[in-house]
């Protein structure tokens, strides 16, 4: 029920069952045009009497897929979420470790500062004269 396959048996069903009972000899005929074609009627109905809990029956069970697909979408967006917050937490750490390093400029000044100390001394320094004999 509910495939083609069985839409398109139930239809050939049908188009055999009213052609016989209206085309056959008046004999071999089991369920008369004349009187509306009961007995197809009660199959008809008999048929449908299933069908409509079935239908009730898959809408249930597509609900309990729904609801299970909602959770594993809700906890797979927490992880998400979980995830990007703590990358963006190690970003800014990144961000505060980087400020706190030294730059190549700073130092470049701290060696020509330390250098110049270095080289005053020597300049001020007195010169001495080795003492002849």
């Amino acid at each position: 029920m509910g495939t083609p396959w069985f839409l398109v048996g139930l239809t050939i069903f049908a188009i055999v069952w009213i052609t016989f009972n209206s085309f056959a000899p008046e004999p071999w005929r089991f369920d008369s045009a004349a009187i509306g074609f009961t007995a197809l009627t009660l199959i008809l109905s008999m048929q449908a009497s299933y069908a409509a809990p079935m239908i009730l029956l898959a809408q249930n069970r597509q609900d309990d897929r729904d609801r299970v697909q909602f959770e594993q979408d809700r906890i797979r967006a927490e992880r998400n979420l979980a995830d990007t917050e703590y990358l963006a937490r190690e970003i800014v750490a990144l961000r505060l470790a980087m400020n706190d390093m030294a730059s190549k400029e700073f130092i470049r000044q701290e060696l020509r500062a330390l250098l110049e100390e270095i080289e005053k001394p020597a300049d001020k320094a007195p010169s001495k004269k080795p003492a002849s004999k």
